[in-house]
């Protein structure tokens, strides 16, 4: 039987590598929206396209993500990363869908220092996390069918991203400073899109719990921004000298979690993936950023 899906935040990294990926396939129609046709903010809006519309899966990328400027514009940060999940969580309910909802490491306060099991207590440092944090909250609160996928360090072929910006950085300067202290694991949005369709397709969601199951998802691998940057430079022959330099060097609006390197046993378990290795991926990447 064919299936709708909807994608929002469909200009986004993860929208549009969700795009990339989709095959012609009779079990899945995929309706992609953006907020000039679907603006989480727009109540009324969201609830007329649900009522036109039969949706069997939600796959919700749309997000505030602009994480300093979400120190700014709290009021619009929360109005997407947790009032709009509320509202499609209520309508997911309600209308027996499927919602697959995207999350952040951002929920931590980054002073773990061993990888993060979804368990652990959640603790956010800025806006931006408090909001997706909320996003969460309602979500399982409300307790629809579904799924939260927290993720960290996106990057892609698309859009803003922080590979994007160094390349062309390390094009147009000699030297550059980057943070050594911050140590994560980047997420290459082709992978985290390919886990969330195999997931879709996947029997294991007729077996979840009630209550709505947390899942942490990112490369493997574990590395700091200055050794991201180090690799990526060599990849590209840039030969752009990188200094590495420590957070209190490069101030921000926002705080950034130290650490924040997710353990992913729970989705390899329970949905059999295989996550790449970061270097793998960011060379993919680049390959498609070549094409």
């Amino acid at each position: 039987m064919n299936k709708t899906i909807l994608v929002t935040g469909a200009k986004g990294q993860l929208g549009r590598s969700i795009q990339a990926l989709e095959k012609d396939d009779s079990l899945f129609t995929f309706i992609y929206v953006d907020i000039d046709e679907f603006n989480l903010c727009n109540a009324a809006m969201v609830d007329t396209f649900f009522e036109k519309k039969h949706i069997d899966i939600i796959i919700n990328c749309a997000a505030y993500t602009a994480v300093d400027k979400a120190e700014l514009e709290p009021k619009l940060a929360d109005a997407i990363n947790h009032l709009a999940v509320k509202q499609l969580a209520t309508i997911a309910k309600q209308k027996n869908i499927f919602l697959i909802h995207i999350s952040t490491d951002y929920v931590f306060n980054g002073h773990h220092f061993q990888p993060y099991l979804e368990t652990d207590a959640v603790d956010p440092q800025s806006v931006y996390g408090m909001t997706k944090l909320r996003g969460e909250q309602v979500f399982q609160k409300i307790a629809p069918k579904g799924i939260i996928i927290r993720t960290s360090w996106v990057y892609s072929e698309f859009g803003h991203n922080f590979v994007k910006t160094m390349l062309r950085l390390g094009k147009e300067k000699e030297r550059l400073g980057v943070v050594f202290d911050q140590i994560g694991s980047p997420t290459y949005a082709g992978d985290l899109a390919k886990v969330i369709l195999d997931i879709i397709q996947s029997n294991a969601i007729q077996s979840l719990p009630i209550s709505t199951p947390i899942y942490h998802y990112s490369n493997e691998g574990v590395c700091s921004w200055y050794d991201f940057t180090q690799h990526l430079f060599a990849m590209n022959q840039i030969t752009c000298q990188v200094t590495p330099i420590e957070t209190k060097d490069y101030p921000t609006a926002a705080q950034r979690p130290f650490y924040s390197v997710m353990n992913k046993a729970k989705i390899k378990l329970h949905f059999k993936c295989t996550p790449p290795y970061w270097q793998d991926s960011l060379a993919l990447c680049l390959r498609n950023l070549q094409e």
